[in-house]
């Protein structure tokens, strides 16, 4: 579906399974970010990419995790053959805890022996009979969170220590008098997909105001482009009335309104690529923060949060530059000058 497109890499827009988040909150393949090693900046905002250490970036878990789901989904749909994971007989059940696919026979011993489990397996007609946001939807309520005692990975998690901000299971909440204080996984979870949100709320304000700069100094290109045609064809009619000694000067004008035109532009384009990065960042995580909201598990909230948090913090940091301090350009006085003297 196209709105599911956002799952492919930002700059190439091809599906991948090397999704990285980088600081400015675009998605790239590691393709790209290779090919671009040289740059050490962002192809989409211009942010920088520190290099001291590698590649300053995550692997974008929400995106890999929704393909891995939607290859799923679309073995399903594309009526491919499939198979139980257990007997190897025609499939006819999908269960999302498991992500297993079962016969009829082995359908029935999964429900009677995981009964107590809450497995609901579906049918792979009623599957394929429903979107792919149906899926996506199905698949992302069953994301468990993992304890991060790695002798505790079967244990159920459901206890979140602001102490030392893992995730935990109640073995680990009772055996270490460290942990403390305690509140519920999913009242953190939803604490911090809380927390993105106004964040993302807090810098789509901030960028209506980006916004009406990136105009400002669009027209500003514009004013310096017409200021420019304006002043050769003032100099033009006026040197055409002059005599041949004094088409040297003619040319010295053009050419200092040329740099001055050169000059002012340069700091304009300059200013201008700054703010559109600035904007696409904003974009990026708004989209991201949006998608978090609608695809992501607990896993990947916890996860991906504190990186994703960092980086709305540091665009809420930035300002707009001061009136005063904006790249002043146009200004034609000395060519004026010198051709009324002329």
């Amino acid at each position: 579906e196209d709105d599911l497109e956002f799952i492919h890499c930002e700059h190439c827009h091809k599906e991948s399974h090397n999704l990285r988040l980088l600081t400015c909150l675009h998605t790239m393949c590691l393709d790209c970010l290779n090919k671009n090693t040289s740059v050490e900046q962002c192809p989409l905002c211009g942010t920088s990419i520190p290099r001291a250490s590698g590649i300053l970036d995550m692997d974008n878990l929400l995106f890999t995790n929704v393909q891995a789901r939607l290859s799923i989904y679309k073995k399903i749909a594309d009526r491919v053959d499939l198979f139980c994971e257990k007997c190897k007989k025609a499939s006819e059940f999908w269960c999302s805890e498991c992500e297993e696919f079962l016969c009829t026979k082995c359908f029935k011993a999964h429900q009677h022996y995981l009964k107590r489990e809450n497995h609901a397996a579906k049918r792979v007609t009623d599957i394929r009979a429903g979107s792919a946001k149906d899926f996506l939807e199905a698949t992302r309520r069953t994301g468990n969170l993992s304890c991060s005692n790695p002798t505790h990975r079967g244990q159920t998690v459901s206890i979140y220590c602001k102490t030392c901000e893992k995730a935990l299971c109640c073995s680990c909440a009772l055996l270490d008098s460290h942990h403390a204080p305690f509140c519920d996984i999913r009242s953190e979870t939803q604490r911090r997909q809380e927390e993105l949100s106004t964040a993302s709320r807090e810098l789509r304000g901030k960028r209506s105001s980006f916004k009406a700069t990136y105009v400002a100094l669009e027209d500003e290109v514009a004013r310096l482009e017409e200021a420019q045609r304006e002043m050769r064809e003032l100099i033009r009619q006026r040197v055409e009335q002059l005599v041949r000694l004094i088409r040297q000067e003619e040319e010295d004008l053009l050419g200092l309104v040329e740099a001055r035109q050169e000059q002012g532009q340069r700091e304009l384009v300059r200013e201008l690529q700054r703010v559109e990065g600035v904007l696409r960042r904003m974009e990026a995580s708004e989209r991201l923060v949006e998608k978090m909201s609608l695809y992501a598990t607990e896993q990947e909230v916890m996860d991906m949060q504190p990186f994703i948090k960092g980086s709305l913090e540091e665009l809420q940091r930035m300002q707009l530059p001061a009136a005063e301090e904006r790249v002043q350009s146009g200004d034609f006085a000395e060519c004026k000058a010198r051709l009324q003297a002329l």
